[in-house]
């Protein structure tokens, strides 16, 4: 069976509109900042795919040893019909709940939501082909904006994978998992990772790692900035920082300003003058405690079920019922 045609819910003009506007915000922002998912142009993304397989960084394969162990258990728990990833990427891990689900007999259909429509189409086609009994439908969409256009009916359990919560700030989450619950419906479920909190000399090797891939990573944001706008960075001009909040237990990436200079953003009409020493904050990755996370479930509306971590303690994921 081969994938449903995608539904699409995101135009490129919209994401075009939407990068206009948090460029213009951010860069006019003090401290200034950019939103991390404009990394991922198919640069940054082929960039990310090997930050996963560098040894400092551990938050992708923890997770994945999570799943390897408890796939079997999500299904026999959950026993779900319908099976939904936000921001679904390759959909590489879900695999592992693809095969305990339909081991177990029961899931009819596999939803993925991700911007973009290229890498949406590469990975349903690929699942269609390998899973041939189950619907494959595909949405372009924003988890942030199109929770709403989730298929309705059967025994839905929706993925948040990766630990991408921890992208979004504290008031941020409380929007997210409360839509999140709004479009589900009572006995429903949610799969969620989240990297843990642990000693920073764990962490912060895996936003800065030797290779210095990380770096190149951070940097892409600005030549995604520079092509689409015409702006001027010079992303050479910036050293990448990687920095543990103890106060809020996050990791912040930032770009540091090696010299005093002016940047131009013809498409916005926008011009942005940079101190040497000054820093652009691109990116927060929030790291949680388990109780932590069990509250903020409860505050939106879910009760967990169920909370596994790998043999090292690295990562967690939690298995919560929509109440």
């Amino acid at each position: 069976m081969s994938a449903e045609p995608l539904e699409i819910h995101l135009e490129e003009q919209d994401l075009a509109r939407s990068l206009r506007e948090d460029v213009r915000v951010g860069l006019s922002a003090e401290p200034k900042w950019l939103p991390p998912k404009w990394f991922y142009d198919a640069r940054g993304s082929v960039l990310f795919e090997e930050i996963t397989r560098l040894p400092e960084y551990y938050p992708t394969r923890s997770e994945r040893a999570v799943l390897a162990a408890r796939a079997p258990d999500i299904a026999e728990l959950t026993r779900a019909k319908t099976l939904i990833e936000l921001g679904s990427g390759s959909s590489e891990k879900t695999r592992l709940l693809l095969d305990a689900l339909t081991d177990r007999g029961g899931l009819g259909t596999f939803v993925a939501l991700d911007v973009s429509a290229s890498a949406l189409r590469g990975s349903t086609a690929r699942i269609a082909a390998d899973y041939p009994g189950l619907r494959v439908r595909g949405i372009v969409g924003d988890f942030t904006r199109h929770l709403d256009r989730l298929p309705a009916g059967g025994r839905r359990l929706v993925l948040f994978l990766g630990g991408t919560i921890g992208n979004l700030l504290p008031a941020e989450r409380a929007e997210f998992l409360g839509r999140t619950r709004a479009a589900l419906e009572s006995g429903d479920w949610l799969l969620i990772g989240t990297d843990l909190v642990k000693d920073p000399s764990v962490i912060v090797p895996a936003y800065d790692d030797t290779a210095g891939v990380t770096a190149e990573f951070n940097r892409n944001v600005l030549r995604v900035v520079n092509r689409e706008l015409g702006a001027d960075f010079v992303p050479e001009a910036f050293t990448h920082v990687a920095r543990w909040d103890a106060t809020n237990e996050w990791i912040e990436m930032r770009l540091r300003a090696d010299r005093p200079m002016r940047v131009r953003v013809p498409e916005l009409d926008l011009a942005v003058t940079f101190a040497q020493g000054e820093e652009l904050r691109t990116e927060v990755s929030a790291k949680f405690r388990p109780e932590g996370v069990a509250a903020e479930l409860a505050a939106a509306g879910f009760a967990g079920r169920a909370f596994w971590t790998d043999p090292d303690g690295l990562f967690g994921v939690t298995l919560a019922r929509a109440a």
